[in-house]
């Protein structure tokens, strides 16, 4: 009966997460192509794409190999994208934390934005589930997300070794930046963080090796929760 429960919960989870995959699979292709286009092997760039699985940082850390910044610099900024998958973890806890040390350890690396967002919201709505359940339910979001990321990744690389670098592929990446900032911007909060490290990022573009980056990127997360806790709203 509990097995039964679980492979419900699964399949529950894989039919929420699969409407991700109309984005998932553009976006880790586009990446596929121009890391290729920033000379990046397949090889590298699968290794960046399992290694990293996040996005934003993926993106981020292609912009600077594109403008040749040190590599501890390309690292503190991919890490710096990435600090909200602690608030992530944080938040996840109470609903994973008594699972077994390797169990949480693949809900670690599978937590990602979609994943977070689709399960919290489910554990919230079905407060009755059991560990187990909930467990399941967040393998079935990730599973037409996480894998896809992978596949499509490699058939952006593929295809991206095929494309002349005259074509100048590299315009792609900041248009790929606003379609993921986009939907981000729910709340005052949010809104207020993008904008205060869009002002950071320009008052401090003179700093060397784009740490002006690191700058914006933690300013902006100040200003977010300085706003929510001031507004009153949650994350």
């Amino acid at each position: 009966m509990a097995a039964g429960t679980a492979m419900s919960s699964y399949w529950r989870g894989v039919r929420d997460g699969l409407p991700f995959l109309a984005v998932v699979g553009p976006f880790a292709m586009l990446f596929g192509v121009l890391a290729t286009e920033a000379g990046l092997a397949v090889h590298e760039t699968m290794g960046f794409s399992i290694v990293v699985i996040a996005g934003a940082a993926q993106f981020t850390a292609l912009q600077l190999l594109n403008e040749n910044a040190p590599t501890l610099v390309i690292i503190a900024s991919a890490l710096a994208v990435n600090l909200r998958m602690a608030m992530y973890s944080a938040s996840i806890t109470p609903h994973l934390g008594s699972l077994p040390l390797w169990k949480r350890g693949i809900a670690a690396y599978f937590l990602v934005d979609q994943t977070y967002a689709v399960s919290l919201i489910d554990y919230e709505k079905n407060p009755d589930q059991t560990t187990a359940e909930k467990f399941a339910f967040f393998l079935g979001v990730m599973t037409p997300i996480c894998p896809p990321w992978y596949l499509f990744t490699f058939l952006g690389a593929v295809l991206g070794e095929t494309i002349p670098s005259s074509f100048g592929l590299d315009f792609a990446l900041p248009i790929a930046f606003l379609a993921m900032i986009g939907p981000m911007l729910r709340t005052p909060a949010h809104r207020i963080a993008a904008l205060a490290a869009v002002v950071l990022a320009l008052a401090f573009a003179w700093l060397p090796f784009n740490a002006g980056l690191l700058v914006a990127g933690l300013g902006g997360m100040m200003a977010g929760a300085q706003a929510e806790v001031r507004l009153g709203i949650k994350p």
